[in-house]
């Protein structure tokens, strides 16, 4: 998978689950403050991207250092280069 297919991804998993605004899905996005998100929300989040890349990151340390649609892009990314190696 690609990076833009990685972002794509998030991206078109995010605005079904959340009703977000396409517009607003920027790296620089924050997922609190600009997208509205919540820390419930948060952990819905977690569920909707572990079933859209088919691995686990809620156990991940780094995944609670998220804060823009950015971050998640390099920590997906980054996820989904280790397993396949």
């Amino acid at each position: 998978m690609t990076e833009q297919q990685i972002i794509d991804l998030i991206n078109s998993s995010l605005v079904e689950e959340f009703e977000l605004d396409p517009a607003m899905m920027t790296p620089d996005a924050n997922i609190y403050e600009d997208l509205g998100l919540d820390s419930l929300d948060t952990v819905d989040m977690v569920i909707v991207l572990e079933g859209a890349f088919k691995f686990k990151i809620r156990e991940e340390e780094e995944i609670r250092e998220i804060r823009t649609l950015g971050d998640i892009y390099r920590f997906v990314n980054g996820k989904s280069r280790q397993i396949k190696r």
